[in-house]
This record gives structure tokens, sequence and C-alpha cells, in this order.
């Protein structure tokens, strides 16, 4: 069961802490419990109930009302949210809501949902981007479990590698080598790179998680590809990351090398010439779409 502050509950469903207290007091919404150390928390239960407030507060639905309906009740009238045209924000909270009851149904119908919308794509970058830095927030005051997140991180990569399975190799095209370095785990980056290389035309060699650099050199040496690519999310730790990169420099010097992820985002140096950083996606497409790669 997750432990939350009233401050989570805040910061996850937008709603200011005040106003949750008022809610609390006036209409008995929640009872929050107390720690040995008489600290009051909530529990899983109220995270969902304000996330599924909050989303029906969105749509124009008085607090008074929604008082008043029961928990069945509540659930239709979230559900029927569906067909609607709805904030990105909304979508993001039912996300929350489908990873912490664990509801694979409610994760495909709201990713449908938005990719018959918006395009996957859009849906990838404007929906489960900001889902997964929520799920941060959680992670931070240690609110939910790892099972959770393991869970809805599972359902994505299927999903992204669902979508990339669609797209037909291209015959004669640039090809990118994908890889995670040693001892990284969090692959819905590269995942996500993979397929925005394929949907772009270009010819990619996934690797995947973990890979030593050099099982990476010899086989770049073996195939000779156009380019790298690589995201440092967890790992190597801040005090190697600097070592990493400048292998990647002495190792591949005459190849560019896009590299991304938290551990070099957060880095105040020079990169070498033939490492490329990459912010955002978004970038990503635009450099693609540059003349010497498409």
């Amino acid at each position: 069961m997750g432990i939350y502050s009233i401050k989570d509950l805040e910061h996850l469903s937008g709603i200011k802490a005040h106003t949750i207290r008022i809610w609390e007091q006036r209409h008995n919404l929640f009872t929050p419990q107390r720690t040995d150390t008489n600290i009051r928390f909530y529990s899983d239960e109220d995270l969902k109930l304000i996330l599924n407030i909050s989303l029906l507060k969105n749509h124009g639905i008085k607090i008074s009302k929604i008082v008043q309906m029961t928990s069945e009740q509540l659930n239709q009238e979230v559900a029927s949210l569906g067909e609607d045209e709805r904030l990105n924000e909304d979508q993001i909270n039912a996300l929350t809501v489908a990873m912490l009851d664990m509801n694979e149904g409610l994760f495909n119908s709201i990713i449908s949902t938005n990719q018959k919308k918006i395009g996957f794509e859009k849906t990838i970058t404007d929906i489960i981007y900001p889902f997964f830095r929520k799920i941060g927030i959680l992670w931070v005051s240690s609110s939910i479990n790892p099972a959770q997140e393991h869970f809805i991180s599972h359902l994505v990569r299927q999903r992204i590698m669902v979508e990339t399975a669609k797209l037909d190799a291209v015959e004669n095209s640039e090809t990118f080598l994908l890889f995670l370095p040693e001892g990284e785990l969090h692959e819905i980056g590269l995942l996500f790179a993979n397929y925005l290389l394929r949907a772009k035309g270009h010819n990619t060699i996934y690797l995947g998680q973990s890979v030593p650099l050099k099982d990476v050199e010899e086989i770049f040496h073996n195939i000779s590809p156009d380019y790298l690519f690589t995201v440092a999310t967890s790992k190597p730790n801040q005090n190697k990351v600097v070592d990493f990169i400048n292998d990647l420099e002495r190792k591949f010097k005459k190849t560019t090398v896009f590299i991304t992820g938290s551990q070099v985002l957060s880095l105040d140096i020079e990169l070498p010439k033939n490492l490329q950083l990459i912010h955002t996606f978004q970038e990503l497409d635009s450099i693609l779409s540059q003349a010497h790669i498409s």
C-alpha cells in the first residue's frame, strides 16, 4: 500500500492541499490515517479518489455533485470521459490510476484513444513521458511499489515494440546502432528512439539493455553503422559517466554518437566533437530532418 502526504496528493492531482483539507472537513471525503509518530498520511484509494475528482472537475462537474456520487457512479462517470476530448493532464491522471490498480484494460483504452486522436508519436511525447515524470514524484516520496512501476513500464515497452514492428526495414539507408550502457535497464527512451528512426526511414540495429562497450565496439567494426545512439538514465553513475563519454569519443572517433538521458543532460561539460547531445525527442526529430541524415 502506498503512503502519501497531502503534498503528494497536491502534486499528483493539481488540487491545492488547502482545498483538499476543506473537502475533507466539509464533505468527509477522506479519512487520513496516522503513522506511529502521529503524522497524517493517505492511501492508494485516497489518491485514486482525488485523481478521479480532478478529472471530473476539469470537465465542469461541481464538487457538490461529485460528493453525492457512490463509488460505482464516480467510476462510471470517469469511464464515460474516455470518449471525450480530454486534457493531457487528465490522461496522465488516468494512467496513474491504471498503474495503481494494475489495470491493463484501462491502460490500453487510454493509449488507443489518444493514438487515434493525436497519433502514436504525440501520445508518447505528450502523454507517456509527462506521466513518467509524475511517476518520478511517486518514487521520490517512496509512494509506489516497484511492481507497479514495472507493470506500467512493461505495457509501454510492449506498445512501442508493437508499433515499431509495423514499420518495414529500409534497405540501403543509413544505419543506427542503438544500445544502453552496461548496467542500464531503463529501455523506454531507447525503444522510442528506435521507433522514430524507423519511422523516418532509417535502418536500425537494436542491441537493447546493458551492453558492455567492448561488445558494442566489436559489433561496430563488423557492421560499420553510420551512427550510434545511446541513453544514460541511471548508468553509468555521475562518478563514471565522464569516463563513459571519453570512451565513446576514443573508440568511435570518426562516427557521430547521439546520446541522451539524465546522467548526461545534467553534466556541465563540453562534449567531444563526435558526440551530439539530444535534449528532447522533438530535437531528435529535427536532427533527422536535416539533409545529411534524411
